[in-house]
């Protein structure tokens, strides 16, 4: 009887962290990012603001699933995401892992669906935080490449979509390619969540037997450079980081999951 209980509340309690999330986008949309549209300042200054005002809101969002009961979590080695100018990348289980990344790191850029900028609910935050749109390969990655270099923190899940239920990764090489041609270390967050909750397919109703816990590990760096044959040119150094890369977090996982 507990159990049915316990699991009930989560139900409504996700159903209610939702409705809040969708409703303060709504709130930044139409109040927060216009009026921070009307101070006098840069446009670099104002999507840094803009981009603290989500860090901001994420944590909050976080604060409030454990606040209601409706996940855990448990962050490592997370000083190493006080720097600026982090290639992140990630895997990717669960709908809110970009929550977690922008909420624990400051001056967060990442990469969004170039739709969104079109969509009428979504297009004023992407157009205000300024985050890369991946509408162009080849503009993507210089894109990337110039927002790293101007000490913003990149989060990616090279995987592009969530990790299927099989547990199957399939990296894309748009994390490699910044890294090859920008020259950038890769810092790599290992993300588990038992037991397994808003996977690819997921009804956000669809909540676990028991409370999910998050553990989101910030691995040390990785550098590109040792991942390629010396001597590759960038194509064939791309091609052997997403190997790599395949093959670490594939190894980690498990491993974490031991």
């Amino acid at each position: 009887m507990v159990e049915r209980f316990d699991r009930a509340w989560r139900v409504c309690a996700t159903g209610l962290c939702f409705s809040g999330f969708g409703l303060g986008g709504l709130v930044l949309r139409v109040l927060v990012f216009p009026a921070l549209s009307l101070a006098p300042w840069s446009a670099a200054r104002r999507q840094r603001a803009c981009r603290h005002v989500i860090h901001h809101a994420f944590r909050l969002f976080l604060w409030l699933m454990c606040a209601v009961g409706v996940i855990r979590y448990e962050v490592r080695n997370a000083r190493r995401l006080d720097r600026e100018g982090l290639l992140i990348v990630a895997n990717h289980p669960s709908l809110i892992d970009v929550v977690f990344l922008i909420a624990l790191t400051r001056r967060a850029d990442c990469v969004v669906k170039a739709g969104l900028a079109r969509n009428p609910f979504t297009r004023g935050p992407v157009l205000a935080t300024g985050y890369v749109q991946n509408d162009s390969g080849a503009a993507m990655v210089q894109g990337c490449i110039d927002s790293l270099r101007a000490g913003n923190n990149l989060v990616i899940f090279p995987e592009g979509t969530r990790t299927p239920a099989d547990g199957s990764l399939r990296l894309q090489r748009g994390a490699a390619n910044i890294a090859v041609r920008g020259g950038f270390a890769l810092t790599p967050v290992v993300i588990r969540c038992e037991p397994p909750t808003l996977r690819k397919g997921d009804k956000w109703y669809q909540v676990p037997v028991r409370r999910p816990r998050y553990v989101i590990d910030v691995r040390e760096d990785i550098d590109p450079a040792r991942l390629a044959a010396p001597g590759a040119d960038d194509a064939m150094a791309v091609r052997a980081v997403t190997l790599a890369l395949t093959d670490y977090f594939s190894r980690e996982i498990r491993r974490a999951g031991a």
